[in-house]
């Protein structure tokens, strides 16, 4: 009973989460309770969930994912805390359907003063992205060198239980699966942000269309810093998306 009533009361408090700057969640007790349930409600589902101490990079890697897992516009404060509790995976990754449409109904459901204003916001919003894409990929290289510096020390340290060895080899799929999953909200936002001025265009063609043109460019050629972080497939083994289908071969005769 005390637990069931814990988590109806965690979209409370997810609506508390306040964004601290460059993207990243301001330091408060608030934070710091849904990042906690998220890690115990991983844990009950099977999802890789480590109880080790973060390291600095680790902690960092965390901090600048928040605004690419967080939405790029929120319709509503609802969806906002609905998003926050699946970023800290208090919620799982897989409820939350990939929306190429909601940015765009997001800044033109409320009030604006002209449609330029629009193609500004969604040009300030894609270069923003792009410009906090070098700072996590590399943050992300360091944390991915030293796991591999983890894993390759484990056969060669005598004291280690199984618990210990566990909960290095859950840190490591951690951290991998939420470089991927980075890569992946990267990829859907970038999508948005195409739909949306592709609709502006068509709805009010302005000329500051060019500008936002050219800041989705910018942030596609940042995303390219993330691909080589992990395998092609990383996502499809974290369960991020379906994996390709095998293929069938087909003998003839």
């Amino acid at each position: 009973m005390r637990r069931a009533g814990f988590l109806l009361a965690l979209p409370l408090v997810a609506a508390c989460v306040q964004q601290g700057d460059f993207g990243r969640p301001a330091p408060t007790a608030w934070n710091s309770l849904i990042d906690a349930a998220g890690t115990f409600a991983a844990h009950e589902r099977g999802e890789p969930a480590s109880l080790f101490p973060f390291t600095e990079d680790e902690r960092a890697l965390r901090d600048r994912a928040w605004r690419f897992l967080m939405p790029a516009r929120e319709r509503n404060a609802f969806e906002a805390a609905l998003s926050n509790l699946t970023r800290a995976r208090v919620l799982p990754v897989g409820w939350r359907l990939s929306d190429p449409t909601a940015y765009y109904e997001a800044i033109t459901a409320g009030p604006f003063r002209s449609v330029v204003s629009l193609y500004r916001r969604l040009s300030d919003d894609l270069v923003a992205d792009g410009r906090l894409i070098p700072a996590f990929a590399e943050t992300a290289a360091r944390v991915v060198r030293a796991d591999l510096t983890r894993l390759q020390s484990l056969p060669f340290i005598a004291t280690l239980d199984d618990r210990d060895v566990r909960s290095a080899a859950m840190r490591v799929a951690e951290n991998r699966c939420l470089i991927a999953w980075v890569r992946l909200e990267t990829a859907a936002r970038s999508a948005s942000y195409r739909y949306a001025l592709e609709h502006l265009l068509v709805a009010a063609p302005e000329d500051e269309a060019v500008a936002g043109e050219r800041a989705l460019a910018f942030l596609d050629a940042r995303r390219g810093l993330l691909e080589p972080l992990l395998p092609p497939d990383a996502e499809a083994r974290c369960g991020l998306v379906a994996p390709e289908p095998a293929a069938v071969l087909v003998r003839k005769g």
